[in-house]
């Protein structure tokens, strides 16, 4: 949905309320107009800011997506769909999407204020992401794992056997991004030993990006 100049212009003076919204799963949304992109947060998280997600964004130039043959991208959490956003607005990229996203509400404000503008194939299923890794049976070019409750990843989503699951969708040649907090002293030291102790087991030539707070685990 796009909004009034007026709106967009104050929005880079100060953050503009566009909507709010509570559902089962969040008990508090809003969406805000930022500096002429739109933010999904709760009082706790940014889930997602257009092209202005830096850790994706930075992670996607770091990898130079000119080089990868991508053609099919699972998404584990949606948000706004800033991964899509900023791979077809800002790096020129048209892939196809499979969307996982328990919360329908945000499934709603991710059309209605992005994905119905985007030229992208975009299928989104609203879903728990731990069931569709282990029931779909498609493999994917990339994986970006971006799943969050406010501000912290759920624990089955940190286990081994979810990290194996994840490992089936992987196409041959293709890319998992992980999307990890690494800006608190505990979230370094809970990343740092998720990183030694679980990741690297089941990916033994995992690394990492670290980017702005976060780090983007990474395996081929």
């Amino acid at each position: 949905m796009k909004q009034p100049l007026w709106k967009r212009l104050l929005s880079y003076v100060k953050d503009v309320h566009i909507e709010g919204a509570t559902s089962i799963y969040n008990d508090e949304l809003n969406v805000l107009l930022v500096k002429g992109q739109y933010q999904l947060v709760t009082p706790e998280a940014i889930y997602s800011y257009g092209n202005r997600y830096d850790n994706f964004f930075s992670a996607f130039k770091q990898i130079n997506l000119d080089n990868e043959n991508i053609d099919s991208v699972l998404l584990l959490g949606l948000g706004l769909g800033s991964i899509p956003f900023m791979l077809e607005k800002f790096y020129k990229k048209k892939y196809r999407y499979t969307a996982v996203e328990i919360d329908d509400d945000i499934i709603h404000l991710a059309s209605k204020y992005v994905l119905n503008f985007l030229d992208s194939e975009i299928t989104t299923v609203c879903t728990d992401a731990i069931n569709y890794v282990q029931i779909d049976q498609n493999q994917y070019d990339l994986v970006a794992m971006d799943v969050f409750v406010s501000d912290y990843i759920p624990n089955e989503f940190e286990s081994e056997v979810f990290l194996q699951h994840l490992k089936t969708k992987i196409a041959l040649g293709g890319l998992l991004m992980f999307n990890r907090l690494y800006f608190f002293e505990k979230d370094k030291i809970k990343t740092e030993e998720y990183f030694n102790t679980t990741f690297k087991k089941v990916f033994p030539s995992g690394r990492y990006l670290n980017i702005n707070g976060n780090w983007i685990l990474l395996n081929r």
